[in-house]
């Protein structure tokens, strides 16, 4: 096989990939019990580039803490008490990198988290080996990843919102019945002793 073919093989595996790819970066969505912490991991090679992004969507103050360490435990990134966050690494030695979501610091409150996932497997960007194409169809890649992480960002956003106003439109529907409520039996009240007052009035 020769080198031009060798390349485009290699171009056509890249757009069937890139045809697959939103499926496999797919949200999660996750509960973290109170005073528990749940945690994942990645096995990554040297160069290889990892995105964790992140969204509490009910529970408490929807806060989280998170962290990320590396195969030797230490803590590459650190959020505490965040509703929201992205990071990004890249890995500087082959093994398994952890990242954890903890709701210790909450004694009562469930959390509910959704994240995501996605990594870009380093390949040598040798003018030789890979061709032009291909390296546009690896850039293409990584801004498809970003408009998935906008989009589900987007939509735990407005699910959040939406449950927001369902929440205050209910509180405002049983205020006004319970207005109702008062305003009746105020009325009620008025009309009997209005009916009282006459009837003493009457018999004396």
């Amino acid at each position: 096989m020769s080198q031009r073919q060798h390349i485009s093989w290699r171009a056509l595996f890249c757009v069937s990939l890139l045809a697959f790819l939103p499926p496999l970066i797919s949200a999660h969505m996750i509960n973290v019990p109170a005073s528990t912490k749940e945690c994942f991991f990645e096995d990554l090679h040297e160069h290889d580039q990892m995105t964790v992004t992140y969204q509490v969507g009910e529970g408490g103050h929807l806060d989280i803490d998170f962290w990320l360490t590396d195969p030797e435990g230490v803590v590459l990134t650190k959020h505490i008490r965040y509703s929201t966050g992205s990071t990004s690494i890249t890995a500087e030695k082959d093994g398994r990198y952890d990242y954890c979501f903890s709701n210790q610091m909450s004694t009562m409150a469930d959390k509910q988290v959704s994240f995501n996932v996605h990594g870009i497997i380093y390949i040598s960007e040798d003018d030789d080996i890979v061709a032009p194409v291909e390296r546009e169809i690896r850039s293409l890649a990584i801004g498809l990843l970003a408009v998935k992480d906008e989009q589900e960002y987007i939509v735990v956003r407005e699910k959040k919102h939406r449950d927001t106003a369902e929440s205050t439109n209910d509180r405002v529907k049983w205020w006004s019945v319970l207005q109702a409520i008062v305003l009746f039996s105020v009325v009620a009240w008025q009309v009997y002793y209005l009916k009282s007052f006459f009837e003493v009035k009457r018999i004396i």
